[in-house]
């Protein structure tokens, strides 16, 4: 995170050294430009004189010799031209080659040889190759007899705004450098909480109340955040635990007086009269207390498997071991069939109470409340998470979908929402014993663990008539430990 502030750190320094740079080296540049071509202008205004003289007495050796070892001392062509661009003095081998090179040489001799001194024809920017042509009229308005012309390459001076230009450049990176070096350890230290706070965050919506924030570290604003948020979940916790510890004791406590009630009416069929509606009364009431019993047993269940937050590994293999017999049992005792249907080695995230208790609540529905003939248990890996409720990290290698089939009654596609809530039960179930809590824990409990219970459509109906019901539990995959021989366990299926 800390990075995300150096990028919006860096850009504003570079903004900074760039907008104090650029005109400091556009204005280092063209001094060193203007001062070359003053020094240029000073020299042809110099020869333009002398050759005015020469020209008017006749003696031009002396000025011939001037312009040559002008060209040998500095390297820079110069030559005395007629009106006709013929070279009169100078080096003439030199200054053609030079001309030969530069275009603007044509319209500056022109505007000499009219009498006027032309505009600079250089360009400043050291990545340009043009030479500095200078030229001076000899002569005066309409009596112009000719024109001295320099042509200076500019190559060393480009090399020097260039070596300017670097130094420039060293010292505008060294603030930058600077602020780098300051903005990366504070920016960590500023940050660091931040990312402890985002942990534990993530900690805490996956279930785990007891997880807190570093409230020692960190700028003071940071500390009184993390004192903040550290104190919003002691409430937190501490009212969730109220809350499990009200339902607990409030259904332990009636567990006795239901009980006792119970007895009490129980031993009344044997005051019971033949004639009359007592016998109808009694039964009604036996089953209303019957059914309380189960509401608090569900009660109290639902309070201790809710305080367990906490999902580890497990191999499905092992949870499969110690159930399927008695699923067995089960639906044999009641006329059905069990099919099993699950690939070894699968190892998954197992919610807290355990998968086991889950899957014995989805086999019991099955059983209770679908009229099947058939149950099939099947799972399979689906890869990249699919199917995993809240991306829990263990998930990034896929997902297990362990799924509960029956070829029953089924649901409504507009019930299969309600039914994952709390004391809500389908119409047709209303006389079947049971409380309405068993999925909708189990689909608490699965989400817990970073996963997710959906229910679907199920089995073909034997008759046709559509299809039963599916319970769907996904899970994050953990990757297989081998066993001591190197390869994972078979399913006992």
């Amino acid at each position: 995170m800390h990075r995300r502030l150096l990028a919006v750190l860096v850009p504003l320094a570079v903004l900074l050294v760039t907008a104090l740079g650029v005109p400091l080296s556009v204005t280092v540049a063209e001094r060193e430009m203007q001062e070359t071509y003053v020094d240029r202008l000073g020299d042809v205004g110099r020869f333009a004189s002398l050759a005015e003289t020469a020209l008017s007495t006749g003696r031009t050796e002396a000025l011939h010799h001037e312009l040559t070892r002008y060209h040998k001392l500095y390297g820079i062509p110069v030559a005395l031209i007629d009106t006709s661009g013929t070279v009169l003095l100078g080096p003439a081998g030199a200054y053609q080659e030079a001309a030969r090179a530069e275009p603007t040489l044509s319209r500056i001799v022109t505007a000499a040889l009219a009498g006027a001194r032309s505009e600079p024809s250089w360009e400043w920017a050291p990545w340009n190759d043009s030479a500095l042509v200078v030229a001076e009229p000899v002569g005066r308005d309409s009596e112009v007899v000719g024109a001295v012309v320099t042509i200076s390459d500019l190559s060393k001076t480009r090399e020097r705004i260039l070596v300017r230009w670097a130094r420039l450049a060293g010292l505008g990176l060294l603030p930058l450098i600077a602020l780098t070096a300051v903005a990366w350890p504070v920016s960590a230290w500023v940050l660091r909480p931040v990312r402890k706070l985002d942990t534990a965050t993530s900690r805490i919506s996956a279930g785990d109340l007891t997880i807190r924030a570093d409230a020692q570290a960190g700028p003071v604003e940071l500390r009184r955040l993390a004192e903040s948020f550290n104190t919003m979940m002691d409430a937190v916790e501490n009212a969730a635990q109220r809350q499990r510890a009200f339902v607990s004791d409030a259904s332990h406590q009636l567990r006795n007086p239901l009980t006792s009630l119970r007895l009490a009416v129980e031993s009344l069929e044997a005051h019971l009269r033949p004639e009359g509606n007592g016998r109808q009364v009694y039964d009604v009431a036996v089953d209303e207390l019957k059914a309380m019993q189960r509401m608090l047993n569900s009660l109290q269940a639902s309070a201790r498997m809710e305080s367990m937050r906490t999902a580890s590994p497990v191999d499905l293999d092992e949870v499969l071991a110690t159930r399927v017999d008695r699923w067995r049992a089960l639906t044999a005792r009641a006329g059905q069939t069990l099919a099993v249907d699950v690939p070894p080695g699968l190892r998954l995230l197992e919610p807290p109470g355990g998968l086991g208790s889950i899957l014995d609540e989805l086999i019991s529905n099955a059983l209770r409340l679908s009229d099947a003939q058939v149950v099939q248990v099947t799972a399979r890996v689906a890869p990249g998470g699919a199917g995993a409720g809240r991306g829990n990290g263990a998930a990034a290698g896929g997902a297990v979908t362990i799924t509960v089939r029956d070829d029953g009654q089924g649901i409504d596609v507009s019930e299969r929402a309600k039914a994952l809530r709390r004391f809500w039960r389908s119409p047709r179930h209303q006389n079947v014993p049971g409380t309405g809590l068993g999925l909708a824990i189990c689909a608490d409990l699965v989400g817990a663990a970073g996963g997710e219970l959906r229910l679907e459509e199920g089995l073909p109906r034997p008759d046709g008539s559509g299809h039963g019901f599916a319970a769907v539990i996904a899970l994050p995959v953990v990757p297989q430990v081998a066993s001591s021989s190197g390869a994972p366990a078979r399913s006992p299926v």
